[in-house]
């Protein structure tokens, strides 16, 4: 089977197939990736999100406008952005949602669209509250988190959007945030994020991801490089400790399946730290000269 070099290195449409002498019959074979209605690639494609989305440009009208998790992904926000590809076009458009591709039908002014490395998108304000509008709201605090990290502003808008831009911090990751979000609809206290940590002297010894200043406890989450920095880890863990900060660990099958015992492990620190300062400050009251 004749495999043309320009149609190795992305996806192509079935319009450029025909134009270098392919037709639909040759590309059923085995050399060929049908990836959705229309657009295809060479079965040796390691496919990246990035020439996926330039294929579905070039399929597309040219009043598409990428959006959604989508869009987010392209202004550098760390969301899916091709289970599915989302879009919006006019109104009047005859384009509908098929396989990989949710299609929505309405009116964006210019200033809601911007270009990002040629690619028609929502601009970041715009792509923030769709995302409010249509995700759960841990997962909206996911994309709000991932948008302040990157140094973005977050837009105003719906009661439910502000709601979530005022507990929304520049997490690292977005386990992160769904373990933060986890202890914050518990009922407990909001912790601090990504904070510097120091020891007596005043040196530094690490970043918290979530940490309680009041109970000096430090909330780790332990994703898939751990593993890889195991021993930095375990050094950095250490000087923690003899520091006199409390160190809880979790993974996300503790987040997933066990979120009830990580609740509990972080409340009972939590309370055991209150009643030890409650108990600090009577003793001090009742050292006062006149205590009875």
């Amino acid at each position: 089977m004749r495999i043309p070099d320009e149609l190795r290195t992305r996806p192509f449409t079935l319009a450029e197939a025909r134009a270098v002498g392919l037709t639909r019959d040759e590309l059923r074979g085995k050399s060929w990736r049908r990836l959705a209605r229309g657009l295809y690639c060479w079965h040796g494609l390691k496919l990246d999100p990035w020439p996926y989305l330039c294929g579905w440009q070039r399929l597309l009208p040219p009043n598409a406008v990428f959006a959604s998790a989508t869009a987010a992904w392209l202004h550098g926000i760390d969301l899916n952005p091709v289970s599915p590809v989302e879009v919006i076009v006019p109104p009047d458009s005859g384009v509908r949602s098929r396989a990989g591709l949710v299609v929505r039908h309405c009116g964006l002014s210019s200033a809601d669209v911007v270009k990002v490395r040629g690619l028609r998108a929502t601009t970041v304000h715009r792509t923030l509250t769709d995302l409010c509008v249509r995700l759960p709201d841990v997962e909206a605090l996911v994309a709000l988190d991932a948008a302040l990290r990157l140094g973005f502003s977050l837009p105003a808008g719906s009661r439910r959007l502000r709601a979530l831009a005022k507990i929304a911090a520049p997490a690292e990751s977005p386990m992160e945030t769904r373990l933060r979000w986890l202890l914050i609809v518990a009922g407990l206290p909001r912790p601090q994020v990504q904070t510097n940590l120091h020891d007596a002297r005043g040196h530094f010894i690490g970043r918290g991801d979530l940490y309680y200043p009041q109970a000096r406890l430090v909330i780790e989450y332990d994703g898939a490089n751990h593993r890889e920095r195991l021993v930095e880890d375990n050094r950095r863990q250490n000087l923690l400790v003899n520091a006199g900060f409390t160190l809880l660990r979790f993974t996300a099958t503790d987040i997933h399946q066990r979120p009830d015992v990580v609740k509990a492990q972080v409340a009972e620190l939590l309370h055991a730290a209150h009643h030890r300062g409650q108990s600090s400050h009577r003793r001090g009251h009742e050292n006062l000269p006149g205590a009875a």
